[in-house]
């Protein structure tokens, strides 16, 4: 069969094709939302721990242990100590993670887990939310004033009491890919490609068209990207846990961060309190183009047969949860988050004041007042009341 060269041409008069391409996929992915919700039974109302459980399962997370703890440096930054630390995991390069904590602090302290977003930007992790000595690079600046508010908020938390343990997972900072070759193994000059650009940025670009790569690599071995993100989190927090000089144990994120801490918090118990940034919708909402601004972790297979991704956010109940909402956000439909917002209410209905909504007038981001609001929560709930 010969392509012909003219091309397809217009589409048949009745054939429903659009010549904007935002409004066919919008006709096409509604059309067939109809179709797969009379056949597929979506979007269920499981209890929370069945709930737990099946999407445990579905989303293959990996039993993962910090195997090999060693402490690789040490420094003090003012009033603060840290550590960087590394683990094995069992798979691929040691985890390297920030330890902070208040440098006077005498006796154990309640700890979090802070995860760090993607962002698109993958040549680092935790550098994005913690420093280490050297301080900053000029693209995690850049960064954290378009999401942080120009702020390491790990190390703010760090001063308010707590140990703050910031970590990289697969395909971040000491977890990520060389991306040496194309999709096909052809080698690929990074200097050639955007010379203008650093060479982390350069690194950033290739390694938004990778994501799919390993995506698809984990679906072949039973798991997902979020099943192994989500294994490495948990041995993470069992590490924190762990620790002699910590007390109970939270975490908090934005964005892919915020995914990261609602899978956490719905498959460790022992996680006290959660707190999700910027990360909080619908799923049915997402189809009138939002998907395709996401992370793969964000899309499961099998995950909307067992419920809403505010159903597994909100599975944890009656245990403490915040979610934040960022009503400017541009990655998430305000519609989505509304509904969002009531499911989980819902599902908190009778653990009054164990599940706090906060609507930030903001952008996509964890700004200066938002992270303010989110450490005094997490006092709260993780110091013992004196």
């Amino acid at each position: 069969m010969s392509a012909d060269p003219a091309g397809p041409g217009p589409a048949p008069a009745g054939s429903g094709a659009s010549a904007d391409p935002a409004v066919f996929a919008r006709s096409l992915f509604g059309e067939l939302a109809e179709v797969a919700a009379a056949q597929r039974d979506l979007f269920p109302r499981l209890p929370g721990p069945e709930l737990r459980a099946a999407a445990r399962d579905v989303l293959g997370v990996l039993d993962l242990a910090a195997g090999g703890v060693r402490v690789e440096r040490a420094w003090t930054d003012g009033d603060l100590a840290g550590e960087e630390l590394s683990w094995s995991v069992g798979f691929g390069p040691r985890t390297r993670a920030y330890l902070l904590r208040p440098r006077a602090a005498a006796g154990p302290l309640p700890g979090v887990v802070a995860l760090h977003c993607h962002a698109g930007m993958k040549w680092v992790g935790k550098e994005k939310i913690a420093d280490g000595p050297e301080g900053p690079s000029p693209e995690v600046r850049r960064l954290r004033s378009q999401i942080y508010g120009g702020r390491a908020y790990a190390a703010e938390l760090a001063r308010r009491g707590f140990v703050v343990l910031a970590h990289d997972v697969l395909s971040w900072g000491s977890r990520r890919f060389p991306l040496t070759a194309d999709r096909h193994g052809t080698p690929r000059s990074s200097e050639g490609t955007r010379p203008e650009l650093s060479e982390p940025d350069r690194y950033d670009l290739a390694a938004w068209e990778h994501e799919h790569e390993v995506a698809k690599h984990c679906a072949l071995l039973g798991t997902s990207f979020a099943g192994v993100v989500a294994g490495e989190d948990l041995a993470a927090a069992a590490y924190l846990r762990s620790r002699p000089d910590v007390t109970s144990v939270g975490c908090v994120g934005l964005s892919g961060g915020g995914l990261r801490a609602a899978l956490l918090g719905a498959f460790d118990p022992q996680v006290r309190a959660v707190v999700v940034a910027a990360m909080v919708s619908t799923y049915r909402d997402l189809l009138g183009g939002y998907v395709g601004k996401h992370t793969w972790m964000l899309f499961p297979s099998g995950l909307p047969r067992l419920g809403d991704w505010p159903d597994l956010v909100a599975s944890r109940a009656p245990a403490p949860l915040m979610v934040m909402y960022a009503t400017r956000d541009e990655l998430f439909p305000r519609e989505g988050m509304r509904r969002a917002h009531e499911i989980v209410a819902g599902r908190y209905r009778d653990a009054p004041g164990r599940y706090e909504a906060v609507f930030a007038d903001a952008a996509h981001s964890f700004d200066v007042p938002m992270q303010e609001r989110a450490f005094v929560w997490l006092e709260r709930h993780l110091r013992p009341a004196s």
